[in-house]
């Protein structure tokens, strides 16, 4: 018995070291980009690009990231992507609820049907040709809803949610709630919504991160530069960088590095607002995904 407990104590100790090995290198693979962006955006682009940069800034300078503030058009995609992202979720949110909640009730007539035209939306689209012709038709384009209404609901997160009130909102919960007088509105916002906090967190970090990051839509739907969205002005002006980079021979070394740094400096200021967001969710984040998605 002894030598058999001392075989399993082994097996488990070398589990233990291939399983923290294991996690230790995917740590490291997902880290190791975004320190070297980090360090990338804050070093001397002769540096960068001489190679000489891979964990620490060197040379430290903010010649990027003052070129970029210093433009006001940072500042206006900023104060529109905060309002598409903010009001675009709101609307996701709601409208996923409302769609999610339904077709988690098993007295709904029809639900499975339903559920079988919905997915159907996972697999065929109209194209984007039919797509901007109905948003031009709706009179949506060059405004703020062009960017919100055509992905209202994402057909995947309306599954993940509509799993989630059948798995861990007991059914009777709800016959016991109507047979005291509940009315279907009073149900959904004081009983299920109030216990459905963690995919609530989980659709609002999926929805406001694909808002934040948007920039296709943008790029077909916006004409006036005032309503750009942050992620197509840092595109423009990493284009812009480069092109001037390439266009004559005076100073074409500073322009080359110049653009360099801009490119990482660029990545930074676009992910830190959701950087500093997820360490707040990413407990209900982490629940949500198990119980929305591995359950049933």
């Amino acid at each position: 018995m002894s030598n058999q407990a001392s075989i399993s104590r082994s097996s488990e100790k070398i589990f233990d070291a291939v399983i923290y090995t294991i996690a230790a290198l995917i740590i490291l693979i997902v880290l190791y980009p975004l320190i070297f962006v980090v360090s990338a955006s804050f070093s001397d682009p002769a540096k960068v690009l001489s190679g000489e940069v891979w964990l620490l800034p060197k040379n430290i300078t903010l010649d990027a990231y003052t070129n970029i503030l210093h433009n006001g058009k940072i500042w206006t995609g900023y104060t529109n992507t905060i309002i598409y992202t903010v009001v675009g979720t709101a609307v996701n949110i709601i409208m996923t609820v409302l769609a999610a909640y339904p077709l988690s009730r098993p007295d709904l007539p029809g639900r499975k049907l339903l559920m079988v035209i919905i997915t159907l939306t996972m697999f065929f689209g109209g194209g984007l040709i039919p797509t901007y012709l109905l948003v031009k038709n709706l009179g949506l384009l060059d405004t703020m809803w062009a960017l919100i209404i055509p992905g209202a609901i994402a057909t995947y997160n309306l599954i993940v949610m509509r799993t989630y009130f059948q798995t861990s909102i007991p059914w009777e919960l709800q016959e016991a709630a109507h047979i005291d007088g509940c009315s279907n509105w009073r149900l959904l916002l004081n009983i299920i919504l109030p216990l459905s906090k963690p995919i609530l967190a989980v659709m609002v970090l999926f929805y406001a991160v694909g808002h934040w990051n948007s920039y296709f839509n943008a790029l077909i739907y916006m004409r006036n530069e005032a309503r750009y969205p942050l992620q197509l002005i840092l595109r423009e002006i990493l284009l812009i960088s480069q092109t001037d980079a390439i266009d004559g021979n005076v100073g074409l070394e500073s322009k080359v590095l110049l653009a360099e740094s801009i490119k990482y400096a660029v990545i930074m200021i676009s992910s830190l607002p959701i950087l500093i967001m997820y360490p707040f969710v990413q407990r209900h984040f982490v629940k949500g995904v198990m119980i929305g998605s591995i359950k049933g």
